[in-house]
């Protein structure tokens, strides 16, 4: 019968310092995922006004109605501005189908700002948000500007 053998203790500590090394170099990888998580998801977000924009600027122009006349949406009545849906919830916010975002900010006239942020997650520093600015041709933008802010993910 051969004497059962385990590991010395030297072997187990060598285990430990490798498995320390590896994790330093990998332990950052992971560590900025959630940041690209936030990224990504703000990215669907404002393609996601856009999409929602344009849908009402489309049905608008193909019932021939005026540029301040609402549209229905889904059921949702569209207030809208220079033929884009105004920056506020009776406006983009009724347009917009997304869940797990949270609007602020927002009004009827041409450049106002609504801005959209995850739910639930604030930025330390800078912003982390989708910032949807209604259109105003007066000053040579007959669209919303949608600006990405990732500054604070």
């Amino acid at each position: 019968m051969t004497a059962m053998r385990g590991f010395t203790l030297i072997e187990l500590l060598l285990v430990l310092v490798i498995l320390g090394i590896l994790s330093a170099f990998a332990l950052p990888r992971f560590a900025s995922l959630g940041t690209d998580s936030r990224v990504a998801s703000l990215q669907g977000l404002m393609g996601a006004l856009r999409s929602a924009s344009a849908t009402a600027h489309t049905l608008q122009l193909s019932r021939g109605l005026g540029q301040n006349v609402a549209v229905t949406l889904e059921g949702q009545v569209v207030s809208m501005l220079n033929r884009y849906p105004t920056a506020n919830a009776n406006g983009i916010g009724r347009a917009l189908i997304a869940q797990g975002f949270t609007r602020t900010g927002g009004g009827a006239g041409a450049n106002a700002i609504s801005n959209f942020g995850i739910t639930g997650y604030t930025p330390a520093s800078g912003q982390c948000r989708v910032r949807y600015q209604a259109a105003n041709p007066a000053a040579g933008r007959p669209a919303p500007l949608l600006t990405l802010q990732t500054n604070g993910c």
